[in-house]
């Protein structure tokens, strides 16, 4: 759905469970700083499962305009949307809500465009292996399916993966295998008090194993490289880190909002930074 020109100022948030460790405030918040946006505001909104559609479909009346969703809400999200974007119903998960003048909502899914650009090259013709199969997990295979990729997706729980491979039409795995692109999609590693060890075992990883994989690309986020973003990148790996996602997907979601083009410079910035502004 298309919105007509800029929006009028509003309220904006996060939505997830927990949240509190989001940097989408402190980005936003610059963005609407460096453009000169005044009367826009962004906020932490920590939701659990069981008040998600209910605080949802109050916050429009509450002057909120829009707001991202991120664990474990995004399957919740598009399921109670009044329209949806192409892209996130053939995903079958959102992450930007959109609360428009006559009441409904609205939702689309910046994961997917937002993971392809922050990787900067084209994968069609390339194989990748997608580890997790929550809403994230969904968002990113269907992007490298779209863009020509060969995806194999790998959970813990096999009858998940099972489950995301045939909705979206690509292979589910028992065991990471070797392949040109390996994207974590889970939260493992966010937790920054995990082992190595611990982050690779988790997710079946070994040593031997990472060295096989041409790019690598996680989209937890951390003030330092994640685990597994620092031990591929000691195996000499092409990596992809989750705040350069954070700042892609941040910055569709502002224009979707806005109108406007989002500055991605002052957004990368208050990213890294770690702090509100």
């Amino acid at each position: 759905m298309t919105h007509p020109g800029p929006l009028a100022p509003g309220r904006l948030g996060v939505l997830g469970w927990p949240v509190f460790h989001s940097r989408s405030p402190a980005m936003q918040r610059a963005a609407f700083a460096a453009l000169g946006l005044r009367g826009w505001s962004y906020q932490h909104l920590p939701v659990p499962p069981e008040l998600f559609v209910e605080t949802v479909r109050a916050l429009g009346a509450a002057g909120f305009v829009g707001a991202n969703v991120t664990v474990p809400h995004k399957h919740v999200a598009l399921a109670l949307a009044d329209s949806a974007t192409p892209a996130a119903r053939a995903i079958g998960a959102a992450n930007t809500l959109s609360f428009l003048p006559d009441g409904t909502i609205d939702v689309d899914n910046t994961d997917a465009p937002g993971m392809l650009a922050a990787m900067g090259s084209s994968v069609a013709g390339r194989s990748a292996v997608v580890l997790g199969a929550g809403g994230t997990a969904r968002a990113a295979t269907w992007a490298l399916r779209e863009a020509g990729a060969s995806v194999a997706v790998w959970n813990r729980s096999p009858a998940r993966a099972q489950a995301l491979a045939r909705d979206l039409g690509v292979t589910a795995i028992t065991r990471p295998q070797a392949a040109d692109l390996l994207v974590n999609t889970t939260t493992v590693g966010m937790d920054e008090c995990m082992s190595r060890d611990d982050v690779l075992t988790t997710l079946a990883l070994d040593s031997d194993l990472l060295p096989r994989y041409a790019q690598v690309v996680d989209f937890v986020y951390a003030t330092a490289p994640t685990v597994l973003v620092s031990a591929a990148r000691e195996c000499g790996v092409a990596t992809v880190d989750g705040l350069e996602i954070l700042v892609a997907q941040g910055a569709l979601s502002f224009a979707r909002w806005t109108g406007l083009v989002a500055p991605l410079g002052a957004m990368r910035r208050a990213a890294e930074g770690g702090d509100d502004v």
